[in-house]
Formats: structure tokens, sequence, C-alpha cells
């Protein structure tokens, strides 16, 4: 599997790696877990470095946000008291779909973001949280928003630079609901289709803002958003929620493969996303119109 590769470092400075890092050019490849290379068949990479031992691995609160070491793992995630109490446990609920015990022991948060599936699991929470990443290379470091950081499938704008933390920003306060939904074959599967939104309601119930994500639905993870400002400064009811499924609907681009047709995609991702509205609606605590 891996007999192409001429060498393994194991730096244990951010300093270190990254000057291994531009030593190596586009034949070297930033390792963690490895939960997502070993799928791969890309045989371009020469050389592995290995982040485990930067220091990377941590949770760390900032206010009403928090920044997350890019080698956190995601039973790290899954088991931080911080981000489980982070936006509803949202993140929590998405890393503990990512596979087995076995691979969630194994695979980074940083790994499943650089990797750039577009059905990766942590990737539309982290972007319906309007998360930045921290990228960094011998020369620079520099703030990313995610919803600017895919380019393609597998593909994203780093450019000889490594994921070092991700950032999200403070949340507002008041009234807010958030929900994730994954549809896989078998629990541990890879998605078929996920979603993640999160709202706020004023005291009038109508809705302050809402952030609606997708992910295995197009090219790359993706924020919709039509449906959220269909949503935008209205009470959330049974038609708007359909109207706003019915944008989401319009805007997505699945594929057709061997776990599902794109037209199957396509009506989960309204079925998806109807749910998690509902689903804020009920931890925002007011009801839905009919």
């Amino acid at each position: 599997m891996f007999d192409h590769i001429e060498c393994f470092y194991r730096p244990s400075t951010l300093r270190e790696a990254l000057v291994l890092l531009h030593k190596t050019g586009k034949r070297g490849a930033i390792v963690a877990g490895a939960t997502d290379i070993v799928t791969r068949a890309d045989r371009t990479p020469r050389f592995f470095i290995d982040v485990t031992h930067l220091g990377l691995d941590y949770v760390r609160k900032k206010g009403r946000g928090c920044t997350i070491g890019a080698a956190t793992t995601m039973m790290g995630l899954e088991k931080s008291p911080i981000i489980n109490r982070l936006a509803g446990g949202i993140l929590a609920k998405a890393a503990a779909t990512c596979g087995s015990i076995q691979n969630r022991n194994m695979a980074t948060v940083g790994g499943n973001l650089a990797n750039a599936s577009p059905a990766a699991d942590t990737a539309p929470v982290l972007l319906a949280l309007d998360a930045q990443l921290v990228a960094v290379n011998s020369r620079r470091k520099r703030r990313i928003p995610l919803d600017e950081f895919y380019t393609g499938p597998h593909r994203t704008v780093l450019n000889g630079e490594l994921i070092e933390e991700i950032l999200i920003p403070p949340l507002p306060g008041g009234r807010s609901g958030w929900s994730f939904q994954k549809l896989g074959r078998t629990e541990t599967d890879i998605s078929l289709v996920n979603a993640a939104a999160g709202l706020q309601a004023d005291s009038r119930g109508r809705i302050k803002w809402v952030h609606i994500a997708l992910g295995a639905v197009g090219p790359m993870p993706l924020r919709a958003r039509e449906a959220e400002n269909l949503l935008q400064g209205n009470a959330l009811s049974e038609d708007s929620i359909t109207r706003a499924g019915g944008a989401v609907m319009n805007q997505v681009s699945p594929i057709s493969d061997g776990r599902a047709s794109a037209e199957y995609r396509r009506e989960m991702s309204r079925i998806l996303v109807q749910r998690a509205l509902r689903e804020c609606a009920v931890q925002a605590g007011f009801p839905i119109m009919n």
C-alpha cells in the first residue's frame, strides 16, 4: 500500500514540520490518523510528515466560541465537555458518526477537512458554525473561512500549508437551536447525505438568523443560502419549512453512484433539512406554526 513512500518523518515542533513541508513540496503529504490516506489511490506523495507530535490535539474555550487543534481526534471531539456544550453539542454528534470507534480514535478533524471529501461529516457542522481554519507554512499564517476553503472534490485552497487549528467564533446568545442529520447505509458508513442547521428566534418567534449546510450532495460541502434567505425574518412554519426544503433541492447537485442515485440524494436533502429545522425549533423553544 505504501511501497512508494521514501521516508516517514515525525517532527516534534510545528516549525520543523513546516520546514519539512517546504522541503518536500508537492511530494510531501501531511498525515495524522491516516484514515483517509489508506483509502485513496493517489501515489503522488513520496514523503509522509506526521503531525501527531506537534501539540495540536486540544480544545480550548474562547468566550462563547472555541479553538480546536487540527490533530484533535473525532473521539476527542465526541468526549470533549467544551464541544458537548457548544451549540447543543452538534459537533460532538457529528464526530460520533465518523466511522467505527477504532476509526474515531485515529481520524482527526484537520484531516477530515483537508481531505475535502464532499461527504465529510464535520464539514457541514463547521460551515453552519461559520468556522475558520488557520493555515500555516514556512512563510505565513492565514485565516480561511471554511466556506472559501473547498475548490472541488478532494481539492482545497491550501498551497504548501497545513491546518494548525479550527476557530469557531462566539455564538449569539438567546433562544437558539441546532441539529445534525445524517443518512448512511449503516450506523458507521459514509454519508449518503448529511445536513446541519442552526437558528435563533427573537421574542416574537421570528428567525433572527439561520444557517443551513449540507454534504454529499455536490462537489463540495455547501451552505444553503437560498433556503436561509427564505427563512430569515419569518416565523418558522410548516409552509416556510416546505419552501426551504424546495430551495435546498434546487441548489444541490448530487451524483449517482453505487451507494445512491442523484434523485434519492436530492429528495433526502430536502427531508433532512426539514427534520433539522424542526429539531432546531424544538430546541429554541417555540412552536412551528401551521
